[in-house]
């Protein structure tokens, strides 16, 4: 008994420390954004603010209104086409047989595993010469090809395990496959659409490798670029700063609370399994 109290002791006083480093840097980054920029000091960064203020999240905000409606701009239409073009190759993948289909769907997901950086030259080139570098269209493009891999897995993993007898029943009645995706199918794709959803919108949301590198123009750039630029090269209004921070964490934070019961169902139902 004694032993079994030492346990459950030493695992709340572990779940404490853990909540603590997980919390603490959260706490800072709010408590800082709410102080005026006189008040804000490095090595106080953790003492509580004394005069809050909004100073930091209306510099902040009208700094990167325009760069926030980019990301959206980004972001939404990215997420969608990703649904869509994944959802029709896991299709393809999981119910039509023909040749070579292990090898094509392998090649596929291969596109997981090109680090960024190795083909940045190769797509700067690319996009240049189709009229698409420096603006949110070549990012757009950009971000739905490479987010289809993991898109197309995650589908291809979900249709897999729905019998064949249901597509077959599905022609028997006078559907074509493409009446069988769209009638039968789609229906019940919801969790795994939801996954990929907010997969791609967190992923395109939080990236800046891409965005800083295909995109030239400020009035263009996504929120992650800006957030960057937020800093100024001399004096760091951390006040500012970290408002900024927490301004653009907002849509994904949001995205996890509404769809985060269909997201951990999608999860369950064998989306992301190999």
């Amino acid at each position: 008994m004694k032993l079994s109290k030492t346990n459950r002791a030493v695992k709340y006083i572990l779940a404490v420390i853990a909540a603590f480093l997980f919390l603490f840097p959260l706490y800072v980054i709010i408590n800082n954004s709410l102080k005026p920029f006189a008040d804000v000091r490095v090595s106080e960064m953790w003492v509580l603010a004394r005069s809050p203020s909004s100073e930091g999240f209306s510099k902040a905000f009208k700094a990167l209104r325009q760069n926030l409606i980019n990301s959206f701009i980004l972001v939404i239409p990215v997420s969608l086409l990703s649904v869509l073009f994944g959802s029709i190759i896991g299709f393809i993948f999981a119910k039509v047989r023909f040749k070579y289909s292990k090898a094509l769907f392998f090649l596929v997901i291969f596109g997981m595993f090109i680090p960024y950086q190795s083909i940045l030259i190769p797509l700067v080139r690319t996009l240049n010469k189709v009229w698409l570098y420096g603006k949110l269209e070549g990012l757009i493009v950009t971000h739905t090809i490479y987010g289809l891999p993991i898109s197309s897995l995650m589908f291809r993993n979900y249709y897999a395990k729905i019998p064949d007898e249901l597509v077959e029943a599905g022609m028997i009645d006078g559907l074509q496959l493409v009446g069988v995706f769209r009638q039968v199918v789609v229906p019940i794709s919801l969790p795994t659409m939801v996954v990929v959803l907010i997969w791609q919108f967190t992923s395109v949301w939080n990236d800046f490798l891409f965005a800083v590198t295909l995109t030239q123009n400020p009035l263009i750039q996504p929120v992650t670029v800006a957030l960057q630029n937020l800093a100024g090269t001399q004096v760091i209004e951390w006040n500012a700063q970290m408002a900024g921070a927490l301004i653009a964490a907002v849509p994904t934070l949001f995205v996890y609370i509404f769809l985060g019961k269909y997201f951990i169902q999608g999860l369950l139902s064998g989306s992301v399994k190999g």
